[in-house]
C-alpha cells in the first residue's frame, strides 16, 4: 500500500504504525475502565450507578469533542491536537487516581478523560490514515490500522488487572497516565506533509457538516453507531463485575476482556478487508445481527469459565469491526477532506449509545438487582441496527454545487 505524494519519513506505513501504537495505549486504558468498577466503588463507598455515570459521561464527552477536535485536526493538523489531548488524558487519569468522591470521579474519569479521548483515539487518527491512502487501498489501510490499534486491549487488560491486584487501582491509573506522556512523540507522524491544506477553504467545514446531517444515509449510520456504542461499552464496563456477581473470579473477567481483544484484532481486520469486496452496509447489518445472536446464546448458556471465554471470543470478533466499515462508508459517501470531522460526527452517535449502555447497565442493576434486562436491551438493539443499515447508500453524494475543499473519495 503506497500513498500519493508521500514525502520524507512520514510514509503511510509510519503513519499507520505510529497511529496504531497511540490507539493501543489510549483505547487499551479506556477498555480497562470496567476493571476499576469493583475496587473503586468498594473503597470510595459509591454506588455502581455513580461509577457508571462517570464512565457514561466520559463516553459522551468523548463523542461530543471528537468532531470538534476532528475539525481542528482536519484544518490545522492532527499532531497539535493529539499532543494536547494526551497531556489532558494523563492529567485525567492522575486525577482519577486521587479521587475521593463521586463528584471527583465525574470530573476526572468523566469530563477530562472523555475530552482527551476525542483528540487522541481512532476518530482523529482515522482521518490521517484515510487521507494517506488512495481510494483503492483505503479499505485495506483502515482495516490494518484498526486491527493493530485493537491490540492494546489484549495486553492492557492483564497488565491493569495485575497492577490493581498486586499494587492498587491508584497505582494502575498513575502508571497509565505515564504511558500517555511516553507516546506523545509519536504524534509527530500525524503532521501530514503530503496533504494540500490549500484545498480546505473557509466555510468548507460548515458545508461538509450541513450536507452530512441532511443526508438520510448519514443519519442511519449514526443511529446504527449508537447501537454499537451501547453494546460494546455496556459489556466492557459491566462484564467483569457481572461475572463476579455470578461467582466467577476477577481474573475470569480480565481474561474475558483479553479474549475479546484477540477476537477484536482478527475481526476488525477480516471484516474491514471484506469492505473492499462487498457492500459495507450489508457487512454492518450482518455484524449487528450476529451480536444479537451471540448475546442471546450467552444468556441461555450455563455460566462457566468455558462459556464465558467462548462468548468473549465470539463477541470480540464483532467488537470494533464496525469502525473501518463505518468510516469507509463516510469516506465513500462524502470524500476524505473532512474525514476526521465527519467520522467524529457519526462517532458522536456511538458515544451517546455508550453513555446509555454503561449508565443504564448500572441503573438497571441497582433497580432490579440483575443485569438481565440490560442484556436483553443490547440484543434487541442489535436486531434494530441490522435492519436500519440495509437502506444506507454507499455511492458518492451528488453535489449540485461542488463544496469548497470537499475531496472525492
Amino acid at each position: 500500500m503506497q500513498a500519493n505524494n508521500a514525502r520524507g519519513w512520514r510514509t503511510p506505513l509510519v503513519v499507520l504504525l505510529c497511529g496504531a501504537i497511540v490507539v493501543n495505549i489510549t483505547l487499551g486504558v479506556r477498555h480497562g475502565m470496567g476493571l476499576f468498577l469493583n475496587p473503586v466503588t468498594l473503597e470510595l463507598g459509591v454506588s455502581r450507578e455513580a461509577y457508571s455515570f462517570a464512565i457514561a459521561l466520559q463516553n459522551l464527552a468523548w463523542g461530543f469533542f471528537t468532531p470538534i477536535l476532528g475539525g481542528v485536526a482536519d484544518r490545522y493538523g492532527a499532531a497539535r491536537v493529539m499532543v494536547v489531548s494526551l497531556i489532558v488524558y494523563a492529567l485525567g487519569l492522575w486525577g482519577m487516581s486521587a479521587a475521593s468522591s463521586s463528584l471527583m470521579l465525574t470530573l476526572t474519569a468523566g469530563v477530562a478523560i472523555g475530552l482527551a479521548q476525542g483528540g487522541c483515539t481512532f476518530g482523529i487518527i482515522t482521518g490521517v490514515v484515510g487521507r494517506s491512502y488512495p481510494p483503492g487501498q483505503r479499505a485495506q489501510g483502515l482495516a490494518v490500522s484498526g486491527a493493530l490499534g485493537a491490540l492494546g486491549q489484549f495486553y492492557m487488560m492483564p497488565l491493569l488487572q495485575g497492577l490493581i491486584e498486586k499494587a492498587s487501582w491508584h497505582t494502575a491509573l498513575t502508571l497509565s497516565a505515564l504511558l500517555m506522556l511516553i507516546v506523545i512523540p509519536l504524534s509527530l507522524a500525524m503532521t501530514e506533509p503530503y496533504v494540500d491544506r490549500s484545498t480546505l477553504k473557509k466555510g468548507g467545514l460548515k458545508q461538509a457538516f450541513n450536507e452530512a446531517v441532511r443526508d438520510p444515509s448519514f443519519l442511519l449510520l449514526s443511529l446504527g453507531y449508537f447501537v454499537c456504542g451501547f453494546q460494546v461499552v455496556f459489556i466492557a464496563v459491566h462484564l467483569p463485575v457481572y461475572l463476579r456477581d455470578i461467582g466467577l473470579t476477577g481474573n475470569v473477567g480480565a481474561r474475558a476482556l483479553a479474549i475479546i481483544a484477540i477476537g477484536n484484532i482478527v475481526g476488525t481486520y477480516v471484516w474491514g478487508m471484506q469492505g473492499a469486496r462487498f457492500p459495507k452496509r450489508y457487512l454492518l447489518s450482518a455484524i449487528y445481527l450476529l451480536r444479537a445472536v451471540v448475546i442471546i446464546a450467552f444468556l441461555l448458556a450455563p455460566k462457566t469459565e468455558a462459556t464465558v471465554y467462548v462468548f468473549a471470543g465470539a463477541i470480540g470478533a464483532l467488537w470494533l469491526s464496525t469502525v473501518p466499515l463505518t468510516n469507509g462508508l463516510v469516506a465513500a459517501r462524502f470524500g476524505v477532506a473532512y474525514l476526521s470531522m465527519l467520522s467524529g460526527v457519526v462517532f458522536f452517535g456511538h458515544q451517546i449509545g455508550s453513555f446509555a449502555g454503561v449508565w443504564l447497565g448500572g441503573y438497571l442493576f441497582d433497580a432490579t438487582g440483575t443485569y438481565f434486562w440490560a442484556w436483553i436491551t443490547a440484543a434487541a438493539l442489535g436486531v434494530f441496527a441490522a435492519l436500519i443499515h440495509l437502506p444506507i447508500k454507499e455511492i458518492p453524494l451528488r453535489r449540485v454545487v461542488p463544496a469548497a475543499g470537499l475531496g472525492a473519495a
